[in-house]
């Protein structure tokens, strides 16, 4: 007997990303901020059993695409400078969300929303190394000043503050 629970929308086995496949990615306890590689006008596509023209948005991450609605389309727009054109619509960082207010049809149903604000990437600092040293120390840098925009280990630290005494 499984003891896992089971979304009713799954068995659709849907090939465009849906609110059961964020449920699942934050079950899992990810975020979803993912990275938009491209946007395509697709024509004949079949989406929810349905056969139509679509935008689609791609990601990097390996993630289902998502077929973008008005919504959705209009909030890509305004992160492009306002670019109309969807082969503008690439490298843009979004946060999804579920919003159980979507509605089609007259009927909530619940759906996959860009949120209007762009996240805020925190890229990795790079480790300061001794062979930083003689440019940190020209620079004058005191282990708060580089701690701005290197990591920095314990024992690199102490070095750099002997290495700076002798300067």
């Amino acid at each position: 007997m499984s003891t896992s629970k089971h979304h009713f929308r799954k068995v659709y086995k849907s090939d465009h990303l849906g609110v059961p496949d964020l449920e699942d990615l934050l079950e899992e306890g990810k975020n979803l901020i993912f990275n938009i590689k491209e946007v395509k006008q697709e024509y004949g596509v079949s989406v929810a059993g349905k056969k139509g023209n679509y935008n689609i948005a791609h990601f990097y991450e390996g993630i289902k695409p998502l077929v973008l609605n008005a919504t959705n389309a209009k909030v890509l727009k305004s992160f492009s400078g306002g670019s109309a054109f969807v082969e503008d619509w690439r490298d843009i960082p979004v946060e999804l969300y579920i919003d159980a207010s979507v509605k089609m049809k007259n009927e909530v149903v619940g759906g996959v929303r860009i949120k209007q604000t762009k996240p805020v990437i925190n890229k990795e600092k790079p480790a300061f190394t001794k062979d930083n040293f003689q440019k940190a120390a020209n620079a004058k840098a005191t282990i708060d000043t580089i701690k701005k925009s290197y990591t920095i280990d314990i024992d690199t630290e102490l070095a750099y503050i002997e290495f700076i005494k002798d300067v």
